[in-house]
């Protein structure tokens, strides 16, 4: 049996597959394959070298950073074990045409994927928890936007989950009791969206007139007002409930408010994923 170390300074997938689409051209060769992620020392590289000797393997590697594929050449040389280098000519090449050197910085990949499917969660989740569906699953929410109809919950939804937010958003309607699992969520997840009477009548106006719908109580000022009021001592029950008003602000706007009033250790690892987007 043939033994192949696949060695990265990520998570070694890339290597791995490459090998594996390889071998399919030696289809009568027993192989295995043993992955060694996150090479990120020289002293890690003498030890992959070394165990290499042990188990009489060769070594197929992604290692992006220049030091490292030096070292390694430098080490399996000494050593006589033969080394397999994917990465090494293909950024020097692309660094050529591109007439700029690459960033070195391994894991990239990994992140950019990891970034990509948690986008894809986040908005999935959204849609699933838009306008008080899956109340039940209230919990799984990192934000709980509150707030009547018109205050932009459901865009807001959209943009923090494209920001990669888990988010989940609960209509307040006149006389209707906020489910009890409300009150059992993590107060700083919690946003009450509040706006004036008279411009959230305008908005309720302009939305049945697009909609072709005749003006109701749903749009009545003095509906509003009661509904506004209602919401407000909902809001006002639950002090350590965050409050945004919404009145006159894009949804960037608001987003951005409601971001900085995350807890910190939440805000940091968002923002270390949108920085390697």
């Amino acid at each position: 049996m043939h033994q192949i170390f696949v060695a990265s300074d990520g998570t070694g997938r890339t290597a791995e597959q490459a090998v594996r689409a390889a071998m399919t051209q030696f289809p009568d060769q027993d192989i295995e394959i043993l992955r060694f992620s996150d090479i990120r020392t020289n002293l890690q590289i003498q030890q992959l070298v070394q165990q290499a000797i042990e188990m009489k393997a060769f070594i197929v590697h992604t290692l992006v950073s220049d030091k490292l594929r030096e070292e390694l050449f430098r080490v399996a040389r000494l050593h006589d074990v033969e080394t397999i280098d994917l990465m090494g000519p293909l950024l020097d090449r692309m660094s050529d045409q591109f007439s700029v050197n690459p960033s070195e910085q391994p894991g990239l990949f990994r992140v950019i994927n990891e970034s990509y499917f948690r986008r894809i969660e986040t908005m999935q989740f959204a849609f699933n928890h838009d306008d008080g569906k899956r109340v039940e699953e209230l919990k799984k929410a990192e934000i709980v936007l509150l707030g009547v109809s018109r205050t932009f919950k459901t865009p807001l939804s959209i943009f923090l989950a494209f920001k990669q937010w888990f988010v989940a958003n609960v209509p307040i309607v006149l006389g209707i009791p906020m489910p009890e699992i409300i009150y059992q969520i993590p107060p700083d997840k919690v946003f009450c969206l509040s706006t004036y009477p008279n411009r959230l009548t305008q908005l309720r106006k302009a939305r049945q007139e697009r909609l072709g719908g005749t003006t109701s109580e749903y749009a009545n000022l003095d509906y509003v007002k009661r509904e506004c009021l209602y919401a407000s001592q909902i809001f006002s029950s639950q002090p350590k409930w965050q409050r945004i008003n919404v009145t006159s602000k894009a949804i960037e706007e608001i987003a951005s408010e409601i971001i900085a009033l995350m807890p910190k250790k939440s805000e940091d690892r968002r923002q270390e994923t949108e920085e390697n987007e």
